[in-house]
């Protein structure tokens, strides 16, 4: 945002992310997907590729990285919800206590962080919670039946028409100062951020579960906190890292519980030997 306006970046990082996704289903030869996937395409391009971008940009316009960065941390419970309804996936109650606790630091944090009342860019956030969660539990479950990185290709080739008219009317009433830093870190954010960072992702998703995996995103926030002050600077306040080292501990007790679901489901399916 040191280059760009919160409507440029967000069409500007969809494009070129876009622009690599197509050149590498072209070079692969990828056919398109069958008609009854594109829906669910169509959700994840609303929700990672467009939603949750634009709304955490701009809520950046009033937000710290940092506060930002916990706020956030309620994005696992979110798609570890929206997961079991779509998918059917029955965490365990030790699973859901856990998601709940670092849902309840974050909400105490934002609270706190606050003055005790929600700010417009909480609202943005919140909002990008929800597309967010929403496309990564269709990913997830796309990726099931197509190799991750071609869901989110095919998601981001589907929103290019609306990321190159985002761009053609955002960057003429939007001012634009390039540097170096800026420049370099649109690039990052379609190329990494965008692509191969929801490549991985979606991989991950479809092999221990959208509920499980979701819960992993617990650590974004500590990560977040680090980076902004490495890279940007930021003051952070004492309760960010003491709200996300929190958070952090309930990442294990629900890979816990997810291991342990995971080995009493095989052991049901799996017949017991006769003697």
């Amino acid at each position: 945002m040191e280059s760009f306006g919160p409507w440029s970046l967000v069409a500007l990082r969809s494009v070129l992310a876009a622009l690599v996704a197509g050149g590498v289903l072209l070079a692969a030869r990828v056919p398109l997907p069958a008609r009854r996937h594109w829906a669910g395409l169509a959700v994840v391009g609303g929700g990672v590729v467009v939603g949750f971008p634009l709304l955490t940009t701009l809520a950046l316009q009033t937000s710290t990285t940092s506060h930002a960065a916990v706020v956030v941390g309620l994005l696992p419970l979110t798609t570890a919800v929206l997961g079991s309804l779509r998918t059917g996936e029955g965490p365990s109650r030790l699973f859901w206590g856990a998601a709940l606790a670092g849902a309840a630091v974050v909400i105490v944090f934002t609270v706190r962080e606050s003055g005790g009342a929600l700010a417009a860019g909480d609202l943005y956030l919140f909002g990008a919670l929800l597309v967010c969660a929403a496309g990564y539990t269709e990913g997830g479950r796309l990726a099931r039946v197509m190799p991750g990185w071609q869901v989110i290709g095919w998601a981001l080739v589907l929103c290019l028409p609306l990321a190159v008219a985002g761009s053609l009317v955002a960057l003429p009433l939007e001012p634009v100062r390039l540097t170096a830093h800026g420049v370099v870190g649109l690039v990052w954010v379609a190329a990494g951020s965008t692509f191969l960072g929801l490549y991985v992702w979606y991989r991950g998703m479809a092999a221990i579960g959208v509920a499980r995996a979701s819960q992993l995103q617990l650590a974004q926030p500590l990560l977040t906190l680090v980076w902004s002050f490495l890279l940007l600077g930021e003051e952070i306040s004492a309760a960010a890292p003491v709200a996300a080292v929190a958070v952090l501990v309930c990442i294990a007790a629900t890979q816990r519980a997810g291991r342990r679901a995971a080995r009493t489901s095989r052991a049901v399916r799996t017949p017991a030997r006769r003697p």
